[in-house]
């Protein structure tokens, strides 16, 4: 898994370091400070140092200016001021602008629409049917239904007790699709199952509140669950905290969260939001970055589960071998 998308990675790098060379020139060595472009990215709700989805965005972000010589600058907007701060970094002249998440859709669509000479991404775009989107902008989108089936599989085949949670942040389709997989997943696995199911709130904010996130899985855990799923932002912190107290599992989302309760995290639901950002960039700077719609699931390591040295102990051969049959059922359709 980490291979492949290290594959990816190197023959982005190396495509557009071909370019760059073409550029200078022959022996004319590296270019200066203000000639290298500049990626400009704009962070959700819960800001930079979420551990989650902000923080993975800007890990791309950062390799990317260590590895494609682009300068970077990020930007954690006041309140709900996206669009202002998607503008600024326009103004500053970034050719290449993300919005990391679903609530930058209106706003990065008004902004490409008055910039058409830079690009634009979006992490999560929130797509309308029938929507048409300018050419200067790239919707990404998850296939986060079949990261979390798996990860619900895994919470299914490791509860005792029969029950296991969800904790959501805000009550949208985009978070309800991490809910619908990750029933439909514990309820395939084990069709006695019973799948608590929670929401932090109807706003922005509802990706930022850990102690709600603790409220939450607390009442989860105290009703019998012993496995819950967060799908939260950085209000999944508090479902950690929850299951550190009480000593029972959690899985993290996004990123690997397994420093968050070491011995607790049974595993993590990630979207590849590093890779799909510092693909983007290597794709722009190539030359070869075009507007539309682009969906990442299992087939593209878009999406996964995190199975490695720390949580082996905790998932057992059997479920490992249930799970991974589950996955090539989902790529094979």
């Amino acid at each position: 898994m980490r291979s492949a998308w290290h594959c990816v990675r190197a023959a982005a790098t190396a495509i557009t370091i071909g370019v760059v060379l073409v550029g200078l020139g022959c022996g004319s060595g590296e270019r200066s400070e203000e000639t290298r472009p500049l990626v400009g990215l704009v962070f959700d709700v819960g800001g930079r140092g979420d551990k989650s989805f902000n923080d993975a965005a800007y890990r791309g972000l950062l390799e990317a200016r260590d590895s494609l010589d682009v300068r970077i600058e990020a930007i954690e907007p006041d309140g709900a001021d996206r669009e202002s701060a998607l503008r600024l970094l326009a103004a500053r002249g970034a050719s290449l602008i993300f919005g990391v998440g679903f609530l930058f859709s209106d706003e990065v669509k008004r902004v490409a629409q008055e910039f058409p000479d830079r690009s634009f991404a979006c992490i999560d775009y929130s797509l309308a049917e029938g929507e048409t989107l300018p050419e200067n902008l790239r919707a990404i989108r998850f296939r986060e239904e079949q990261g979390s089936f798996l990860v619900g599989a895994i919470a299914a085949l490791t509860s005792t007790s029969g029950k296991v949670g969800f904790v959501g942040g805000m009550d949208i389709p985009l978070i309800q699709r991490f809910q619908a997989g990750y029933e439909a997943g514990a309820k395939h696995a084990d069709e006695d199952v019973r799948v608590f199911v929670s929401y932090a709130g109807v706003t922005g904010e509802a990706f930022a509140n850990p102690a709600k996130g603790k409220e939450l899985a607390l009442a989860q855990y105290e009703n019998g669950a012993d496995v819950i799923f967060h799908a939260a932002g950085a209000t999944g912190l508090g479902v950690f905290e929850a299951a550190r107290r009480l000593r029972r599992f959690a899985i993290g989302v996004d990123s690997d969260q397994y420093a968050e309760a070491p011995g607790r995290v049974l595993t993590s639901m990630v979207k590849r939001v590093d890779v799909a950002v510092f693909r983007t960039i290597a794709e722009h700077l190539a030359g070869r970055l075009e507007g539309g719609v682009e969906e990442l699931g299992l087939a593209a390591n878009g999406v996964d589960y995190v199975y490695d040295d720390h949580n082996a102990e905790l998932i057992d051969a059997d479920t490992r071998a249930r799970v991974e049959e589950m996955r090539r059922a989902i790529i094979a359709g």
